[in-house]
């Protein structure tokens, strides 16, 4: 289904970095096994932003009026991402409690011209049967709004990234969800001249009653075999840590055993240490993870406190 078509989303000029919408989805989300969404960007009249910029897609949970993202990605340099046939593509399965009924989504594009994108959004729902009818999802940490909202790295920060989550009795199958992108050219640098939090690569942690327990690794990922692979002259092909210019920022999935369900952990976001000696301003990683429940009988979002 056809979600935005072709919304303007850029910066002067009239325009807003954001768009939100309502759109009705499937009532019959219980038929459906899978739902994949796609991001298609066109440039208007006068050509796309010429930088890489942070974007995402939210869609907004009814019960507490947030609006939790489905899928990030870094826009290209000075064009769109036409040689993608349905562009970027993510399995949003994770969101079915919500992408049902009349409901809203939320574009936005860090872009700071009025060139900007037209930006287009599809679904596919998937219908057979699911391994789990039901589903419920709940951010355990979410500082994702833009690039230089996230968690600052490398000084003293106000963040809260130590939860207390309780899973339901219900719960048959327990994973979580984690998207994380650096941001900033902060000293000092890594061998090479890498900055943080945009080039140093990095390992971070998710810690489960103080316990390492999940691994995530900010390293290359191959931005020079990106497909997207017309945006001369921007500067594409180095790899960033974890993340390429006109590529979907990875989602990172951590299973959890079946045997919390009913428990209750502590959840900490540990990232690599290393201090921003302030030479060269400051650096940020945008993160987010959920927690998501599945159950064969009616199920309820887990409490994160």
């Amino acid at each position: 289904m056809s979600t935005f078509s072709d919304k303007r989303v850029a910066f002067g000029n009239g325009h807003d970095q954001s768009a939100v919408q309502s759109f009705d989805f499937p009532t019959d989300i219980d038929k459906v096994s899978q739902i994949k969404m796609f991001v298609k960007l066109r440039c208007p009249a006068g050509g796309c932003d010429e930088w890489d910029v942070f974007a995402n897609v939210k869609v907004k949970d009814p019960a507490t009026g947030e609006f939790y993202e489905m899928g990030r990605f870094i826009t290209p340099y000075w064009n769109d991402n036409s040689q993608l046939p349905r562009g970027f593509e993510y399995d949003v399965t994770d969101f079915k409690s919500l992408l049902t009924g009349n409901n809203e989504l939320r574009i936005r594009t860090e872009c700071w011209n009025s060139k900007g994108y037209l930006v287009s959004v599809e679904f596919d729902f998937i219908y057979g049967t699911p391994d789990y009818k039901y589903s419920a999802i709940v951010p355990i940490i979410a500082y994702d709004d833009w690039s230089s909202s996230g968690v600052p790295y490398g000084k003293a920060h106000n963040f809260d990234l130590d939860k207390s989550v309780s899973i339901p009795n219900e719960a048959e199958k327990i994973h979580l969800r984690s998207t994380i992108s650096g941001w900033g050219h902060a000293t000092p640098y890594d061998s090479g001249g890498r900055g943080c939090a945009e080039w140093c690569y990095r390992t971070h942690y998710i810690k489960i009653n103080g316990t390492q327990k999940y691994t995530h690794d900010m390293g290359p990922i191959g931005c020079a075999q990106n497909p997207v692979s017309n945006q001369e002259p921007g500067n594409w092909k180095p790899d960033r840590a974890g993340w390429c210019p006109g590529m979907e920022v990875p989602i990172r999935i951590d299973e959890m055993e079946s045997t919390w369900a009913g428990q209750s952990f502590n959840f900490e976001y540990d990232y690599e240490n290393w201090t921003n000696n302030g030479a060269n301003g400051d650096a940020f990683y945008a993160t987010n993870t959920f927690v998501v429940v599945q159950s064969n009988n009616p199920i309820s979002p887990a409490i994160v406190n």
